[in-house]
């Protein structure tokens, strides 16, 4: 890593409520870690102006860059731009790229500029601007106390866009001694962190020096991540990442930020070929899961949420004797809400789910966390009971990505027994 101190300054009273939980971060550190940086120190900070000065004033003092995020918005608790005028000893003043930027935006989206928006251009004087593509906020950026202090958005799609478009490549211009590193990530399903971990050092007894293993949850994938830290490491990471990839098998669904639904939507495009849901416990989140992805329209046509025993009758023709001597979380019965869903959509296949979620209504034989899924077309259906005693949304999140999993299995031909199939 380059020896560049870098320090994070978070605000905001809805970090510090817990009203929102911070990501900011995290995609900032990711963003640095391409060019060999990493963040040596991270304070998060209200509303308060007193505070704001106090730390843009300390954090200065201390580090080569300083990343303000957040506070960049039109209404009133949005106090960085205030802050820093009082740290610079600058007043504030409408600034003309900003406020041009600004117009441009509120233009593009056929939105009326107000006082509010106008608000946003009002900066230290003379600050330089950082542009911001996906937003109306205008970052900036000065040095102080021999510190390069960039101020960015705190909508993550602005951040975004900003940290890669105009941060990154600044850095990396004024710090020539940065050595940008290769990395690599796996998008894994199926296995939790803590097994990953094991499994990968058991099996791989000879590290290569200057790789970097990381791991990062988020839930339900885990990344796995390979950062090589020096020129010869470079030249190891892509055959390590092949190893990985051998080890790991079928559970990893692919590079860089693959997500489940994305690869199952592409692959049923590939093949011209359509799915349709039916999912009691879940209630939906398959269906939208599916329909978050751009051309899903190509490829689904339908859903059925059939939460009651009646509509599982009445929309997917559940047999009421088979509900009646095998109960709703029933192997019997999601086999016919698979077959009736096919039927009613006229898809090529099937996703089925009903389960207990919790945290009530679980018995001796059907504790809190069993789930049956069903998977396949119109010529085979399979089955299979997992128990997850998770809490309920996790329930509902795993279950959901299992199913999408499951079909992605079939249509990649995978014949080997997911890691999360329970023996209960």
């Amino acid at each position: 890593m380059a020896n560049i101190n870098i320090h994070l300054l978070l605000t905001g009273d809805e970090i510090m409520s817990g009203d929102i939980i911070d990501s900011n971060s995290a995609m900032i550190a990711d963003h640095l870690a391409t060019l060999g940086l990493r963040p040596s120190k991270k304070v998060t900070v209200g509303d308060q102006l007193s505070h704001l000065i106090e730390e843009m004033q300390h954090l200065s003092q201390q580090a080569d860059v300083l990343i303000v995020n957040g506070g960049l918005g039109p209404t009133e608790d949005d106090k960085t731009a205030e802050a820093l005028a009082q740290v610079l000893g600058l007043p504030l003043a409408e600034h003309a790229v900003a406020i041009q930027q600004i117009e441009d935006w509120c233009q593009h989206h056929n939105y009326p500029m107000n006082d509010a928006n106008r608000k946003q251009g009002i900066l230290p004087k003379d600050i330089n601007i950082i542009e911001n593509s996906n937003g109306s906020a205008p970052g900036f950026y000065c040095e102080h106390n021999h510190c390069l202090m960039l101020f960015t958005p705190g909508v993550p799609s602005e951040l975004n866009a900003m940290l890669k478009l105009n941060i990154l490549p600044m850095l990396n211009q004024r710090f020539t001694e940065i050595e940008p590193h290769s990395t690599k990530r796996l998008q894994v399903f199926g296995i939790g962190e803590s097994s990953l971990q094991l499994k990968l050092r058991e099996q791989i007894k000879h590290w290569p020096e200057g790789i970097e293993l990381g791991f990062r949850a988020a839930y339900p994938q885990v990344e796995v991540k390979l950062t090589a830290q020096s020129k010869p490491a470079e030249k190891q990471i892509d055959s390590l990442t092949q190893t990985i990839k051998k080890l790991l098998s079928s559970h990893v669904i692919g590079e860089d930020g693959t997500q489940l639904p994305e690869l199952l939507v592409q692959l049923l495009a590939k093949e011209r070929q359509s799915i349709t849901t039916v999912e009691s416990c879940t209630g939906g989140l398959i269906a939208s899961k599916i329909t978050s992805v751009a051309g899903s329209s190509s490829i689904f046509g339908a859903g059925f949420v059939t939460y009651s025993n009646e509509m599982k009758t009445a929309m997917v023709g559940v047999s009421e004797k088979t509900l009646v001597d095998n109960g709703a979380v029933s192997e019997p019965v999601v086999i016919e809400m698979a077959k009736g869903a096919l039927a009613k959509s006229g898809s090529d296949w099937a996703i089925a789910v009903s389960g207990v979620a919790g945290p009530s209504g679980g018995t001796k034989d059907k504790p809190v966390g069993t789930v049956w899924v069903a998977w396949g077309n119109k010529e085979t259906i399979k089955t299979v009971k997992l128990f997850l005693p998770f809490p309920r949304q996790r329930f509902q999140e795993y279950v959901a990505s299992a199913g999408l999993d499951l079909i992605r299995r079939e249509l990649l031909g995978v014949s080997e027994t997911p890691y999360y199939f329970s023996k209960k």
